[in-house]
């Protein structure tokens, strides 16, 4: 497994005056983001203490870290993405995934044809979407179903030969 960050949420601004901030999650709501007690934001070495972190009602929420002790500091954090290490992650039941742990892979076909690198996961709301970027540039999408994906793991992700030629 590689232990890269994984952003789990965002700085979107200030909430109040006494240093919170407002947060865009990128994860499964508040209550899975509360068993990280401090965030690395992306891009830096400073690590955030979590002292309080609450739902905001509104699919987001609200933290207070140690490190910020009003609205100024907490504005400077907007756009901030806080992440965890890819290790600090709970394991999850065969046949789930992480899009972290997708991204970066080599794509090959069932027939073992080099087919490029996954670079992003899509969910337009029918279930997510592998991105896939070939060598000369051009990319595709395959659905990431049994069917167009059979296997994949830490190493490659197999596509059915059929959804490779796009």
């Amino acid at each position: 497994m590689r232990d890269r960050p994984v952003t789990l949420a965002a700085v979107t601004g200030a909430h109040g005056v006494t240093g919170e901030v407002r947060l865009k999650l990128f994860g499964e709501g508040v209550v899975a983001l509360k068993r990280y007690r401090a965030f690395t934001i992306s891009g830096s070495a400073s690590t955030l203490t979590v002292e309080k972190l609450k739902d905001d009602g509104k699919g987001g929420a609200i933290a207070r870290f140690a490190e910020v002790a009003d609205r100024t500091a907490a504005e400077k954090l907007r756009g901030s993405a806080l992440t965890v290490p890819r290790s600090s992650l709970p394991e999850l039941p065969d046949g789930e995934y992480y899009y972290a742990d997708l991204i970066g892979l080599p794509a090959v076909s069932t027939e073992g044809d080099a087919l490029g690198e996954c670079i992003a996961v899509e969910n337009f709301g029918a279930g997510d979407l592998l991105e896939i970027r070939k060598a000369d540039g051009k990319r595709f999408m395959v659905p990431m179903k049994a069917q167009a994906v059979p296997e994949w793991d830490d190493e490659r992700i197999v596509i059915e030969a059929v959804y490779a030629d796009q």
